[in-house]
């Protein structure tokens, strides 16, 4: 096999270079320092490890992925696919390079599966499963749907293979349920006002007896299943569907309000929850970068600094004199009433004894399931721990 060359020659590459210059534009500004020219695609990658490797911004892999149109599926990446980067007009772009076959290694299975599954965007065994076993519902959504009424033999509570009684499911248009819990309530953090209820996963269960009450079988089981369970159906076909990351609307902001798995402190491939969803815009695949900052804290200085007055060179003619550490903001006239005589007074306030913290960037995150009000977003980079309350936004441009 002949050895490759250096895709650009020099007069092409003067020509991109002075492309570039008059658009404004940098290449180097977006590619990785150390990006690759190739690079073959393993199992294990994801998009957004890939997309690091040759860019300084992942979430920019949208801009410069020239997709296959010939191909039923142009955005999807496989293993062994080799990646190229190249030039057009000036601007960098990556693509799978042509007349290239992947290879599958045939070897004895067990079990019928696919051998040769596409690289998903985010690390697929972080998020899975999150992807159909919590859900968000509204206050009254679950009012409505089938409950655990009892156990046979008096059970208390329910595991696995164990049957329990359900009211009232009547058909077998739907034998898969799942057992959720109504859980903690997400709430806006500015307004207060409820945005959402976390269904807990319970259990998964089977009809094996429509009416009322039904009776089904616990099949696998998170916790064991209690009277006052509700199920609602079970929507195994949902996978890992393959989204290109980008950025956040520059205009959409927002908070985390809660962070799951029970940690306090946010850091890399942990999930959190954010106080936007599908009714502001929010969808899968946005990239928003977190901010911790715009709090008071206390100024050590004024707070708890001694101030020594030198008394005898203050005189009854100076506002320190009466004022003491109290500064003058202006002078008041016509209150309580305009049409009321009253004196004119100085106005003086103390100093205060905090700042605001500025903004400061501690993170990046992608958003990969949406509610109507919330989202869910798995943490991709942090450059410090992060809290819930910090703020998202659009990343920089």
């Amino acid at each position: 096999m002949a050895p490759i060359r250096r895709f650009c020659p020099r007069g092409l590459a003067l020509g991109i270079l002075l492309a570039l210059v008059a658009a404004g534009v940098s290449a180097e500004e977006r590619l990785h320092p150390n990006h690759p020219e190739r690079y073959v695609v393993r199992a294990g990658d994801t998009l957004w490890d890939i997309a690091g490797r040759f860019l300084r911004e992942p979430w920019r892999w949208g801009e410069i992925w020239d997709a296959n149109p010939d191909i039923a599926d142009p955005d999807l990446i496989y293993p062994g696919d080799v990646l190229v980067l190249t030039y057009r007009d000036g601007r960098p772009r990556i693509g799978v390079e042509s007349g290239r076959l992947r290879t599958v290694r045939l070897t004895p299975r067990v079990r019928v599966e696919a051998l040769d599954e596409p690289i998903p965007t985010i690390p697929a065994n972080v998020i899975a499963p999150f992807l159909t076993r919590v859900q968000v519902t509204g206050e009254r959504d679950l009012d409505q749907a089938p409950y655990v009424v009892g156990f046979p033999d008096e059970h208390i509570v329910g595991g696995v293979r164990d049957s329990i009684y359900v009211r009232a499911i009547t058909t077998r248009e739907i034998e898969q349920f799942l057992v959720v819990r109504s859980g903690q309530a997400y709430r806006d953090p500015d307004t207060g006002r409820v945005l959402g209820y976390e269904a807990a996963h319970v259990a998964n269960v089977e009809l094996e007896r429509p009416g009322d009450p039904a009776r089904l079988r616990v099949r696998r089981s998170m916790m064991e299943v209690a009277i006052g369970d509700r199920l609602v159906p079970a929507d195994e076909t949902e996978a890992l569907r393959q989204f290109i990351p980008r950025p956040a609307p520059p205009a959409l902001r927002g908070r985390i309000i809660a962070v799951l798995n029970g940690v306090s402190q946010i850091g890399q491939y942990n999930i959190v929850v954010l106080n936007r969803g599908s009714e502001q815009g929010v969808e899968r695949g946005h990239v928003f970068d977190v901010y911790q900052g715009g709090y008071e804290r206390p100024d050590q200085v004024l707070a708890g600094a001694p101030r020594w007055r030198d008394v005898r060179s203050e005189t009854p003619l100076s506002t320190e004199f009466w004022y003491g550490d109290h500064q003058v903001i202006g002078w008041r006239r016509d209150r309580p009433d305009a049409n009321t005589p009253f004196p004119l007074h100085v106005e003086v306030r103390r100093p205060a004894a905090t700042y605001v913290v500025p903004y400061e960037r501690s993170g990046t995150l992608m958003v990969f399931r949406v509610f109507p009000q919330v989202s869910f977003a798995l943490v991709m980079s942090a450059e410090r721990a992060m809290n819930v309350q910090d703020s998202v936004s659009a990343p920089e441009t």
